[in-house]
């Protein structure tokens, strides 16, 4: 054993700096060894718990202050890079966290368990949440499309290299823009009207408020649905509330087209 991984198993004072961190943590238990957190860290758990700004802008200052033994990072969030890099630069010990598809993000919470000691916990999740992905599952005639939408203006999408991929996959559904080389990218609404999707998806990262009402004066002729960025836009264990309501959703638009 490493002195590094003994470092990290007996860390106390952890920082998280993105939600998805801090809800890892949670379902593993170790929600008592957070000792600082993002701002958009919204359990009620850490609710009391010093902020040290939104997750783009990390107050490093702060950081330092909070005096975290591990600081658990991630690249989910576009521009984190120099977040990570301010870390590095101040000296703290950190953990990176990128995944990029479903099995990445059960890959993280094994990593993050097994890093802090608690392995035994991290493999229960981790069949918690592949048993509530594959109970979500629907049978469709034809896989329905889905678009993704993260943000409205300019428009972005998930794209290909997005754990939205894989959980359309497992759910007998198909990203629409699983075609693009990439995590997320800007299209436009003739892409998006081109690709023909049964089903368009809002789930705005930091919207206080999703508006169907604007993706609907688009006049693309398409269903709209909301589904909020807690339960799709974070690569954590809450990604199962993802599952659950694009199940119900699809199986409603299975459902209209049958009945036409």
């Amino acid at each position: 054993m490493t002195w590094r991984r003994v470092l990290l198993m007996t860390a106390s004072r952890i920082a998280s700096l993105t939600c998805s961190n801090t809800e890892i943590l949670m379902a593993l238990g170790l929600a008592d060894r957070i000792v600082a957190a993002d701002s958009h860290s919204d359990a009620p758990e850490v609710a009391n718990v010093p902020r040290l700004g939104p997750d783009l802008d990390i107050d490093i200052d702060e950081l330092v202050a909070a005096r975290p033994d591990l600081v658990l990072s991630s690249l989910s969030v576009p521009g984190m890079e120099r977040v990570v890099a301010a870390v590095d630069q101040a000296g703290l010990p950190q953990l990176v966290l990128d995944a990029t598809s479903w099995s990445g993000v059960l890959r993280d919470i094994r990593v993050v368990g097994e890093a802090l000691g608690v392995t035994a916990r991290a493999e229960a999740v981790v069949a918690e949440l592949r048993a509530e992905a594959a109970s979500a599952r629907r049978v469709f005639a034809r896989p329905p499309s889905v678009v993704v939408e993260w943000w409205p203006k300019p428009l972005i999408v998930a794209t290909r290299d997005s754990w939205i991929t894989d959980m359309l996959t497992l759910l007998g559904a198909r990203n629409a823009f699983e075609h693009v080389d990439a995590r997320s990218a800007v299209v436009t609404l003739e892409d998006v009207r081109d690709a023909k999707p049964d089903l368009l998806v809002l789930s705005w990262c930091g919207a206080k408020k999703l508006r169907p009402d604007v993706a609907e004066k688009r006049g693309l002729g398409m269903r709209v649905a909301c589904i909020p960025e807690s339960a799709l836009g974070r690569p954590g264990p809450r990604l199962v509330e993802g599952f659950r309501a694009l199940s119900s959703l699809l199986s409603e638009v299975e459902d209209g087209a049958n009945a036409r």
